[in-house]
């Protein structure tokens, strides 16, 4: 009598799958909460409130009663932790998830929301480019100040941080341009400082 012969699956640990949730997730429920939690970075209380309030599917359970979260569970975890990340309301998030809940005749009502949720992220990068150019504008004012009491022009570049170093003119927005003009026009120079002390003592 044939034997059939046993089949592997090589299935991805809690971490691998939540780094990168590609692919169709393994629906087979295996995962700890704690797993979840230290691969997430989310606390237990949280995956329980987001279980709670509808963000992820009523969890399987162990013949314990611990929750055993599955790759698809990951996969959901991940998405809403970027959408977190955007600053997105809990509210929208759920509003998501109960359009996905209804299936493909939703996939429209879908890409408004992120489609929408995207200008506000757009407007959030452009805001924070032109704060970062006002903030690259005063550590030049107070290097070259440093400069000027003698202080190595290494020790003041370490003030500026590799990231800001980085960014491309490309990245300028228009917000960030005005807002360098402005610190710039209201910085008098050394130039004029010491014109204007002359003219006092004339």
């Amino acid at each position: 009598m044939a034997t059939l012969a046993s089949i592997e699956i090589d299935l991805r640990t809690c971490s691998e799958v939540f780094a990168a949730p590609v692919g169709v997730p393994d629906r087979t429920p295996r995962h700890s909460i704690s797993e979840v939690a230290a691969a997430s970075g989310l606390t237990v209380h949280t995956l329980r409130w987001y279980e709670r309030i509808g963000l992820l599917d009523p969890v399987d359970r162990a013949a314990s009663g611990q929750r055993r979260y599955c790759d698809a569970d990951l996969h959901r975890l991940a998405f809403l932790g970027r959408l977190r990340l955007t600053g997105m309301p809990v509210a929208d998030m759920l509003r998501y998830v109960e359009l996905a809940r209804e299936g493909e005749r939703t996939a429209e009502d879908r890409r408004e929301l992120l489609v929408a949720h995207r200008e506000v992220v757009r407007q959030q990068i452009a805001d924070l480019h032109a704060t970062l150019a006002v903030l690259d504008f005063k550590i030049d004012i107070y290097a070259g100040k440093l400069a000027a009491c003698g202080v190595p022009a290494d020790a003041a570049r370490t003030a500026q941080t590799p990231q800001a170093a980085q960014i491309p003119q490309a990245a300028q927005t228009p917000q960030a341009t005005q807002a360098t003009q402005a610190m710039q026009t209201s910085q008098p120079t050394q130039t004029s400082r010491t014109s204007h002390r002359k003219q006092q003592r004339a």
